[in-house]
């Protein structure tokens, strides 16, 4: 072998092994966060807005309420898929060179018709959970009926809207 030769397999080789060093060097320091994620998205009932909802119940009337509510989800699934699908046959339709536009109105209609559905399961197992409760359950359970992004809104800022009706009005 060359002096040139070995210098190339040199430099290759260098590289190859910083290359293997610093990918090492992530997997160990991600290796944690990754394994945490993928924890989080096995374990059932992930938390968010309803599990802070939640966290001031008793754990028996929790795991009921949330027993309920998961399987009032699930009843209302399809619906929701079904809207998502006429949704995006809807897209596809109107993408088309030719537009057919009473085709993507009906789809439009439909999927109206269908998240309606959900939502309606979804309200309708919310309610029946309700009245199976306290008052004072009942009142800290009030967010679930608001939709997605008002409830989500209404977890965080709920402390700060309590104190603003027990101040008053303020100007």
């Amino acid at each position: 072998m060359t002096s040139k030769t070995l210098k190339i397999a040199l430099a290759v080789s260098v590289a190859l092994n910083v290359f293997a060093v610093a990918g090492t060097v992530t997997y160990v320091v991600n290796r944690d966060r990754i394994e945490r994620k993928i924890e989080d998205q096995r374990r059932p009932g992930r938390e968010g807005p309803l599990a802070e909802v939640l966290a001031d119940l008793d754990p028996a009337v929790r795991d009921r309420v949330r027993t309920a509510l998961r399987e009032s989800a699930l009843a209302a699934r399809p619906d929701f898929e079904a809207a998502r699908a006429a949704r995006r046959e809807a897209i596809d339709v109107a993408g088309q060179p030719t537009l057919d536009a009473a085709r993507v109105q009906t789809l439009l209609e439909q999927s109206r018709a269908a998240e309606m559905r959900g939502r309606t399961r979804l309200e309708n197992g919310a309610v029946a959970v309700l009245g199976t409760l306290t008052p004072d359950e009942r009142k800290a359970l009030t967010p679930i009926l608001q939709r997605k992004g008002d409830a989500r809104r209404a977890i965080v800022h709920g402390e700060r809207n309590d104190r603003q009706r027990d101040q008053g009005p303020s100007r």
